[in-house]
């Protein structure tokens, strides 16, 4: 439910205002070009039937619930939204129009998206960014955007996501124009539109965020295959015992006795190396 225990009454009023109107043209055209993308079976729209969001996607079966139904609308399923009616890992896309700002327990509803999606599952939410001019006039006390609403933050928004597994794929924002009552003021800020995406993008007066629940997994980790070290035979000490020449260290590990000659200077008197295999022979390099 929402904070007045009853539908977005006061939304559903302001939408039909020219600045619910001017915030709607926005909404509606980035909505169309997020959701046409997203594919899968099911997707549904909880809140605020007044925005088709879901008009451009191509999932075979969409459907609009509501916290009332009304004969005007496309609503097929009126439930709380604290508690939705979808069984868990059923749906591939659900989108929240302005819903978090008016529910009573958000957290909550955040959850219970984040149960009825599947791994890999998108949310869609639209709010009205508390950093923006139109937030600003309406913290300064001068009602502007609807009442009985919870402006969020965006960063806000991401930390509650991010708590349940969901990365934020993208986030957009719109609605620059000053906070005019009039078609005739808000159609002259049209240029602020353009300037504000590229000087300002984050000070939109709304925001759409993009957020893909993540599934995490078993990762297999295969045998280390290791190469059995060589063995290296111990190196043999030789000694000299002509006694005209010096005393030859123990020849260094992994050089092979039969080599070591090569390391000796041509020529030098006096010198023995004892052969491992033939303890027996003794050769000498006499002056």
């Amino acid at each position: 439910m929402n904070r007045a225990g009853t539908p977005i009454i006061a939304l559903s009023e302001w939408l039909q205002l020219p600045k619910g109107c001017y915030m709607q043209a926005w909404e509606r055209a980035c909505l169309d070009l997020l959701t046409v993308d997203i594919f899968g079976f099911n997707a549904v729209q909880i809140g605020l039937p007044e925005i088709n969001a879901l008009a451009a996607s191509r999932m075979p079966h969409t459907w609009q619930t509501d916290s009332l139904v009304s004969e005007r609308q496309q609503v097929v399923l009126a439930h709380d939204f604290a508690e939705l009616p979808f069984a868990s890992q059923s749906l591939d896309l659900v989108v929240l129009p302005h819903v978090l700002e008016f529910a009573d327990e958000p957290h909550q509803v955040l959850r219970e998206v984040e149960r009825v999606l599947i791994p890999e599952g998108q949310v869609i939410i639209c709010g009205f960014n508390p950093a923006s001019l139109w937030g600003l006039r309406q913290m300064l006390g001068k009602a502007y955007l609807p009442a009985h609403g919870e402006l969020i933050s965006v960063p806000r928004l991401k930390d509650w996501l991010k708590l349940l597994n969901m990365g934020v794929s993208q986030s957009h924002f719109g609605c620059y124009a000053l906070p005019f009552s009039t078609y005739r003021w808000l159609n002259r800020c049209d240029f602020l539109e353009r300037a504000g995406k590229r000087w300002w993008p984050y000070f939109g007066a709304v925001y759409v965020v993009q957020a893909i629940k993540r599934h995490k997994g078993m990762t297999l980790i295969g045998p280390v295959w290791r190469n059995p070290a060589r063995a290296v035979r111990p190196g043999v000490a030789a000694t000299n015992r002509s006694g005209t020449g010096g005393t030859l260290s123990a020849l260094p590990a992994g050089i092979a006795p039969q080599s070591c000659a090569d390391l000796l200077p041509d020529g030098a008197p006096g010198t023995q190396l004892i052969q491992p295999d033939q303890p027996n022979q003794i050769q000498t390099f006499n002056g």
